[in-house]
């Protein structure tokens, strides 16, 4: 039977897996609010930051089925995480409205989730 935290690992692993290939598929569905409206050029560095993030998500995610380690892949995750929020801070004068603050909150609280999965997952 699977412990506590391997349930709360596979299922942030899988949310950010799902978000990831989301965001390939409506780049300006789930990013309008934070970068505004998106030009194509725009849509494909979303692309490919959601491949990269459903990629990384899905490896973490068989590594862990496998009983193999994850923290490289959560160490990464969460780097990625305050990278998003030191370019969104620097790019902020160009953005909407409070979409620095909400990537703050929200980029943040991922980061930290994943460094508290890495540092319980030993």
């Amino acid at each position: 039977m699977p412990t506590r935290l391997q349930i709360e690992l596979a299922g942030v692993l899988a949310l950010r897996t799902i978000y990831g290939t989301w965001l390939v598929a409506e780049p300006a569905h789930l990013t309008t609010r934070w970068l505004g409206p998106l030009s194509e050029p725009t849509a494909v560095a979303l692309r490919a930051l959601g491949a990269r993030e459903a990629v990384l998500h899905t490896m973490a995610l068989a590594s862990a089925l496998r009983g193999r380690p994850v923290r490289p892949f959560l160490v990464a995750s969460a780097a990625g995480d305050l990278v998003d929020i030191a370019a969104t801070i620097m790019a902020r004068r160009g953005l909407p409205a409070r979409s620095a603050a909400a990537t703050v909150v929200v980029a943040g609280a991922s980061a930290a989730e994943s460094i508290n999965l890495a540092v319980r997952n030993r």
